[in-house]
């Protein structure tokens, strides 16, 4: 068969990224956009390239992330947080909404929106997702925000 496949790149040079990012739980989240704007730079993208949101929690992230859809200046954008479980069932009905919302309004309007926020059910864990022993989740969204965003134009 001669098919034709079509597979995104890591080169984030000539793309814009919109980064949103929680101020709660400041202690991680200053982690998470450290990995991503590392991420971003080693891949080509150039300062210009990024503009940089901060909102006070999850629950304010999808309203800043669909008005940068909305801007048109944006390849691909990224939300990054840290909300972790407490006593409550509180955060995991920020997490299951802030994910949906940030899934809608990707499908809604077809620019890649990486979810980079870490769920965590204890700061342990929240501490390995954002820069130690399982990595950066900040990186790895920023990652997956380049290989999108340049699958998207190949796709236009």
């Amino acid at each position: 068969m001669n098919c034709k496949e079509y597979n995104g790149n890591l080169n984030a040079k000539g793309l814009k990224f919109g980064l949103v990012i929680s101020r709660h739980n400041d202690l991680f989240t200053r982690q998470l956009l450290s990995g991503a704007l590392d991420c971003l730079s080693r891949h080509g993208a150039g300062e210009t390239d990024i503009a940089i949101v901060w909102v006070p929690g999850a629950f304010e992230q999808p309203l800043a992330i669909q008005k940068l859809v909305k801007s048109g200046k944006y390849n691909a954008l990224i939300a990054l947080g840290a909300v972790i479980q407490g006593a409550t069932p509180h955060a995991s009905l920020i997490n299951a909404q802030v994910t949906r919302a940030l899934t809608q309004i990707s499908l809604d309007s077809g620019i890649p929106v990486v979810d980079g926020i870490v769920a965590a059910e204890n700061l342990d864990q929240a501490i390995e997702r954002c820069g130690s022993k399982a990595g950066n989740r900040g990186w790895s969204a920023a990652q997956s925000a380049i290989e999108m965003a340049a699958l998207m134009k190949q796709l236009d």
